[in-house]
C-alpha cells in the first residue's frame, strides 16, 4: 500500500530569503500603507528635538517608531512588550521597523513623549480623508462610549467611606503607637538602653494608607469646593441680570454689592468616589455595568464613517459637550453639518437654539422609547402651544423624522463597535485624562487610516 507524501518540513534545510525588505509583503499590505501616509505627513514636531539634541548614541529614527506604534494599534497590539515582541516575530513589523528591533521601554517612552502631537497627526489625516473626497458633512451623529480606564474600580473609595477609614486608621495608628512605647518600656527594663527609633513595618503600611486616603479626601474636598464656586458665581450673574431688569423697568436703584454673600456649603457628597490608581476616572454605567472608565465622544460623518471632531471627559453623563464638539468638527473641516443626529443624553433646548442659529437642523431624541412600542405618525400643523422640546419630539415622530434619525446608529455606532471589537480597543493603557486625551487621540487616527486604506487608498493613488 503506497504511503502518503507529506511536505518536507526540515529546520536544517537552507533557504534562500529574499535579501530585500520590500520583496517581504505584498503590495497592497496594510503596513505599506501606513508607511506611505506617515512619509505624506509633518512629523516635524516629533522629530526636531530629537535634531536638536546631539550627544549620545544615534537612537532609533522616530518616524520609524511613529510607523511601528500606528501599525500595532491599527493591528489590535497596544502593549509597549507585545508592540517590541512584535518587531522580532512579526515581519509587518520587522518590515517597518527595517529589521531593526527597539526595546519595549523606548516605544513605551517614545508614546508617552509624544502624546501632545498625535492630536496634530490626527487632524492630518482627517484631512488626507477630506482629500479622498470621504468626509461630506451632510449628516452626523454624535455620541460616546465608556472605555475602561487603566484601573480597577475596586481600588475606588467613596467620600464617606474615606471618612471612617480615616478615623478608622488614626484609632489604629494611635493603638499601634502606644504599643510601641510600652514595648520600648518593657525592652529597656529587659535589654538595657535601647535605640527605640524603628518604625513597625505594620505601623509605617498604616500611615501611608492614612496618607494616601487624605490626599484624596484634599481632592475631593477641592473639587466640590470648585464647583460650589462655580454655582455661586453662577448664582450672583443670575441675581445682577434680575435686579437690572428690576431697575429697568421700575427705574428705582437698589442696593449692589452683594456678590459673594451667597453661601455654599463645599463639602463632598458621601457617595463621590476617587480612585486611588487613575484619580481622574470615574466609576461610569455600561454594558457591562459599573465600570471604572473614561467617557469617549466623537462626532462621525455619514459618508465613510470618518470621524471629524473627538474628546474625552471624566463625566459619566453626556450633557454639555454638544456645543465643544461640533465646533470642534467645524474647526477640523472648516464646514459646519447640515444635520446633527443625537441620542437623549445631548438635548438641551438652548443647544438646539444654539444649533438652529448656525445652520444646522438637529434631529435630538427627548427621550427613550420603549422597547417595542410603535410610535404613532402625526399629521397636520405643529400646534402653535407647543414647546420647543415638544416639537423636537414631533419631529421625530413624523415618517421624515424617523428616517432621518434611524442614520444615528449606522453612523456613529459601527465605529465603536470596529474600535472595540476589530481594533480591540476596551481599555486605555495610559493613566489621567490628559495621557488617555492623547492616546484616544491616536486610536481615532488609526480608525481613520483604516477607512482610508479600505476605501480610499485608490484616490489617494490616482491624485
Amino acid at each position: 500500500m503506497p504511503r502518503k507524501k507529506f511536505r518536507g518540513h526540515n529546520h536544517d534545510q537552507l533557504l534562500l530569503l529574499p535579501p530585500d525588505l520590500d520583496e517581504w509583503l505584498p503590495e497592497n499590505h496594510l503596513a505599506r500603507f501606513i508607511s506611505d501616509v506617515v512619509d505624506r505627513l509633518d512629523t516635524s514636531a516629533i522629530t526636531e528635538p530629537y535634531e536638536r539634541e546631539l550627544r549620545g548614541y544615534p537612537p532609533y529614527h522616530p518616524v520609524m517608531l511613529l510607523k511601528v506604534l500606528i501599525y500595532a494599534y491599527c493591528t489590535g497590539v497596544f502593549s509597549s512588550r507585545k508592540i517590541a515582541a512584535a518587531c522580532e516575530d512579526v515581519v509587518a513589523f520587522r518590515w517597518l521597523s527595517v529589521n531593526q528591533c527597539p526595546d519595549f521601554r523606548t516605544i513605551s517612552d517614545f508614546r508617552k513623549r509624544h502624546l501632545h502631537v498625535f492630536k496634530e497627526l490626527f487632524l492630518q489625516v482627517l484631512r488626507i480623508a477630506q482629500g479622498a473626497g470621504m468626509v461630506k458633512m451632510g449628516h452626523v451623529a454624535l455620541d460616546g462610549t465608556k472605555v475602561r480606564a487603566n484601573a480597577s474600580k475596586h481600588k475606588a473609595m467613596s467620600y464617606g467611606r474615606m471618612k471612617q477609614e480615616e478615623q478608622r486608621l488614626r484609632q489604629e495608628i494611635a493603638e499601634l503607637v502606644r504599643e510601641a512605647e510600652r514595648t520600648d518600656r518593657r525592652e529597656d527594663k529587659l535589654y538595657g538602653d535601647a535605640r527605640g527609633d524603628e518604625l513597625p513595618e505594620e505601623l509605617a503600611r498604616r500611615q501611608s494608607r492614612l496618607a494616601k486616603i487624605q490626599e484624596a479626601m484634599a481632592a475631593l474636598e477641592a473639587e466640590a469646593k470648585a464647583k460650589a464656586e462655580a454655582e455661586r458665581a453662577q448664582a450672583d450673574d443670575d441675581d445682577d441680570e434680575k435686579r437690572d431688569d428690576d431697575e429697568g423697568q421700575s427705574g428705582d436703584k437698589k442696593r449692589r454689592g452683594l456678590k459673594g454673600r451667597r453661601s455654599v456649603k463645599a463639602v463632598p457628597e458621601d457617595k463621590a468616589q476617587r480612585n486611588f490608581t487613575d484619580p481622574e476616572s470615574r466609576i461610569m454605567p455600561s454594558k457591562d455595568g459599573f465600570v471604572q472608565a473614561y467617557n469617549v465622544q466623537s462626532v462621525v460623518d455619514e459618508a465613510y464613517q470618518i470621524i471629524v471632531a473627538t474628546e474625552v471627559t471624566n463625566s459619566p453623563n453626556d450633557a454639555g459637550v454638544l456645543r465643544t464638539l461640533v465646533d470642534m468638527a467645524k474647526q477640523n473641516t472648516g464646514r459646519m453639518p447640515k444635520k446633527l443626529l443625537g441620542d437623549a443624553g445631548y438635548y438641551a433646548q438652548d443647544d438646539v437654539k444654539w444649533l438652529e442659529e448656525r445652520g444646522v437642523e438637529p434631529y435630538i431624541a427627548t427621550g427613550r422609547q420603549k422597547h417595542g412600542e410603535i410610535p404613532v405618525c402625526p399629521r397636520g400643523r405643529i400646534p402653535k402651544s407647543y414647546t420647543p422640546k415638544q416639537r423636537m419630539a414631533r419631529k421625530l415622530m413624523t415618517k421624515r423624522g424617523r428616517a432621518i434619525y434611524a442614520k444615528r446608529k449606522v453612523i456613529v455606532e459601527p465605529v465603536y463597535g470596529h474600535i472595540k471589537a476589530c481594533m480591540g480597543f476596551v481599555r486605555f493603557s495610559l493613566r489621567g485624562l490628559a495621557k488617555v486625551q492623547g492616546e484616544w487621540s491616536l486610536v481615532a487616527m488609526c480608525h481613520n487610516l483604516l477607512k482610508i486604506f479600505r476605501y480610499g487608498w485608490l484616490k489617494l493613488a490616482m491624485a
